[in-house]
Parts: structure tokens; C-alpha cells; sequence
């Protein structure tokens, strides 16, 4: 069922109507408790300042083309309409960023009109909880733009009368040539929010993210994508990326980064942390 919204929703806003429902413990989840909506809305335009404020804080090029993750900040408004609403059968605040997929399949100009659509697609089990995927997709008029699968978990969550799959065997992280390092300071989070208006309380300060359990804040995933990509997505062309996260980047923080290229074209990625060892994301970009 297609839901036509008169306009974006407000993030901040949205974020508050979920915190009522933040402290319900939901244990258990039907697979077909996913309500069959899709979110739509027109007219959803980038402001110039936006777009400059956003390349100053992911040393991004200034160029009038639409970077990838900025999309995705226009259109995260409409998949949060759909994550907070009253039928949703997970958490909202407790969900975890797992992965992101993304075919970005043409240049948008910062002066075209958007339209977006955002629907919940499945729910699966997970070794920590259950998982569900977003898909949102951007239009020029009749054409596709811009086309996002995002993966957040529920921790702890059970999947009823599914199987919890076996956990991962993760391999001790062998870390490859630093090629960057990037040294985020603690007003990280609140400096992207600022840019695409993501106030998650997770991101913000010591005091909210420890509301929510955390030790600290830590940055928004969609931030590292963000620097990463400024350094490695093309331009002028359409691409495809993927990243995936692996542990939280907690804020005031260092990251190494590294950046290589492979056969085909393909710029693959990866940050860690060099004390612990742990890794935090890892991606690749290709042109399509």
C-alpha cells in the first residue's frame, strides 16, 4: 500500500514520537509482522548551502553533482517515517546499521526536483536478533536516480518459529597500509546532524548515548561512508557501492583508514582501530 506524504518528514521530529516506545521490550517478532506500506513523497529539493556544508565536512569536491550519501540523507527521512510508525515491530531507537547498498546511477544535479520512496522489506533471523531491510530509491520525474538497500538489526530480537543462525567465525584482523587516518573529534556527530539533520541521540553527546546504553557517542555510520567516498567515488558517471560496519567508531576517536584499487575498476575501502585492532567498516565503489 502506497502512503502519498504531503510533504518530508522532520527527523527531529520523528525521533521524538519513537522515544515514547524506546523502552518497550519486544522480545519476539512474527515474520509476517511487517506492515506492507511504501512511503512516497515529491518535491524534495537539496539546498545549495546544504550541499556546500556537506563537502566542507567530508573534504568532498565542490562540484554542482549530488554526492552519493547526501542522497541518501534526502531519503532517510522517509524510511525513518516508516521505521517509527506504531505498527513497526522492532525498536526504533535500539536498531543497529549493518550494511548499505547502493547504486547510484547517474549524476543528479543540485537543482533537480526529487521524489522518494521508501519501503520495509523483510525481516530475517540474525545470531544477534532480527534483521530489516529498507529500500529507498529516488526519482527525476519517471526516472530512477538513486536505489539504497539498508540493513539494521534488532539485538536480541527473536525471530518466532525461525532458526537463530550460528554466528560468523571472524578472523583476527591483519590491517593493511594505513593510506589515512582520520582523527574525529567528539561534536562529530552533532556536525553531521547538523548537515543532514540525523539527530539519533546515539550520535550526539556522552549523556544521551548513555541513555541508550552506550559508553560514548559514536559517529554515524553514514558519515564514514561519507569520507570514504569522497576519496574514492567517481564523477560525472554512475557507480555502485557497499559498505558494511563492523564495530561502532566511538567518539572523540581515530580511525586508519585504507584505500586500494583492484581489477575491474573497483576501489575497495576499510577503517579500523589500531589499538584494539578492531575492525569498524570495510566497502568497495564500481562503476557501473
Amino acid at each position: 500500500m502506497r502512503e502519498t506524504l504531503s510533504a518530508k518528514p522532520r527527523l527531529g521530529a520523528l525521533y521524538a514520537s519513537a522515544a515514547p516506545r524506546a523502552l518497550r521490550r519486544v522480545r519476539e517478532v512474527s515474520p509476517d509482522r511487517l506492515p506492507r506500506r511504501e512511503a512516497f513523497v515529491e518535491g524534495v529539493r537539496c539546498r545549495p548551502e546544504q550541499l556546500v556544508a556537506y563537502q566542507r565536512l567530508m573534504g568532498d569536491t565542490v562540484r554542482d553533482e549530488l554526492p552519493s550519501v547526501l542522497m541518501h540523507g534526502l531519503g532517510f527521512p522517509l524510511a525513518l517515517w516508516l521505521l517509527s510508525r506504531p505498527d513497526f515491530p522492532l525498536p526504533l531507537l535500539g536498531l543497529v546499521h549493518l550494511r548499505n547498498e547502493v547504486r547510484h546511477l547517474r549524476p543528479v544535479r543540485p537543482d533537480e526536483v526529487l521524489s522518494v520512496s521508501a519501503s520495509a522489506e523483510e525481516l530475517r533471523a540474525h545470531h544477534a536478533g532480527t534483521t530489516v531491510t529498507v529500500r529507498t530509491r529516488l526519482f527525476v520525474g519517471e526516472e530512477p536516480v538513486w536505489e539504497g538497500l539498508s540493513l539494521y538489526l534488532a539485538k536480541g530480537v527473536r525471530l518466532a518459529g525461525i532458526e537463530v543462525p550460528p554466528a560468523p567465525r571472524r578472523e583476527p584482523l591483519v590491517p593493511p597500509a594505513t593510506t589515512a587516518r582520520w582523527r574525529l573529534d567528539a561534536s562529530t556527530g552533532r556536525r553531521f546532524a547538523a548537515v543532514l539533520g540525523d539527530y539519533n541521540p546515539i550520535h550526539l553527546s556522552a549523556l544521551s548515548a548513555k541513555a541508550l546504553g552506550l559508553k560514548a557517542p559514536i559517529a554515524h555510520g553514514m558519515y564514514l561512508a561519507g569520507r570514504a567516498l569522497a576519496q574514492c567515488a567517481p564523477h560525472g558517471r554512475g557507480y555502485a557501492w557497499e559498505i558494511e560496519f563492523a564495530t561502532p567508531v566511538f567518539l572523540p576517536g581515530t580511525v586508519e583508514v585504507n584505500r586500494s584499487s583492484g581489477p575491474g575498476g573497483v576501489v575497495r575501502f576499510s577503517g579500523w582501530n589500531q589499538r584494539s585492532l578492531k575492525p569498524h567498516f570495510a566497502g568497495a565503489v564500481s562503476r557501473l
